[in-house]
């Protein structure tokens, strides 16, 4: 009974021990990356194919995802509030929840998953062919040259982004709304403006902005720790994708909590 105890114990502390090293690497590869960021020589062709690769790549996504987003909502919202008569707030509530929440938020999940995992892939597949090493023997850090254009694409890309999802995300609740159900137009477009500002948008962006950074992060880390061959690129990949789409909705809360009190 006591060896077990002792071998549970062990076996925390072990966990334990292996989430500070892993938090600790962490660390010092975001220290490493915001140096060589502000260090010449600055690759903006690289940048430049970053931001097509998740900006322009994404936007089939993006789309499809937006459009059924806002019409499955504004539908919801229809069902719930015909019993009160008020159905002319459509608009205006599935706006705001996509401008401040689900352009974002959903935005970053996508992201994450599909530009998350090919930057994990990526840099990990060069990892264990040493590509990694032969850009060393050359002078060029890998660092400013796999990880910064990433981590700068999707901090740019995503806001972008977020701005599709939320025009697309409106147009199909308008379609919902205004064809569908047939709340009168300028009824509907008009309590828009009068609940809606640019505080709105602009915390949405923030966010959009923020998760792209995140997104980067914790994509090209997990890439440049990918240990084993194949099957170390296969986990790095996984682990991208998951930490990717976990830290997205949890740092949704705080930043919605931060954003609520400045703006």
């Amino acid at each position: 009974m006591k060896a077990m105890v002792e071998k549970k114990i062990e076996g925390i502390g072990l966990e334990v021990m292996g989430l500070l090293n892993g938090l600790g690497n962490f660390t010092n590869f975001t220290v490493r990356t915001i140096f060589w960021t502000f260090k010449p020589p600055f690759r903006f062709k690289l940048l430049f194919d970053q931001i097509y690769f998740m900006g322009n790549k994404s936007v089939f996504i993006i789309f499809l995802t937006s459009s059924f987003t806002g019409a499955v909502f504004a539908f919801q919202i229809y069902l719930g509030f015909k019993a009160i008569n008020a159905d002319s707030f459509i608009g205006p509530i599935v706006t705001i929840a996509l401008a401040k929440e689900l352009a974002p938020v959903l935005s970053g999940l996508v992201v994450a998953g599909r530009c998350g995992a090919a930057m994990a892939a990526q840099i990990g597949s060069m990892k264990v062919t040493e590509q990694i090493d032969a850009l060393e023997v050359m002078g060029i850090n890998g660092y400013q040259y796999l990880a910064v254009p990433r981590i700068l694409g999707a901090m740019i890309a995503m806001p972008l982004l977020s701005g599709i999802f939320l025009l697309i995300g409106y147009s199909g609740s308008w379609l919902i709304g205004v064809k569908l159900i047939q709340i009168d137009e300028t009824l509907y477009t008009q309590k828009i403006s009068d609940f809606m500002n640019l505080g709105m948008v602009a915390e949405g962006l923030i966010k959009a902005t923020v998760f792209g950074y995140l997104i980067g992060i914790i994509g090209t880390y997990h890439g440049f720790a990918v240990e084993g061959g194949a099957e170390g690129v296969g986990k790095g990949t996984n682990m991208a994708v998951v930490w990717g789409m976990i830290t997205v909705l949890v740092v949704d809360f705080f930043l919605t909590a931060f954003l609520a009190k400045i703006l």
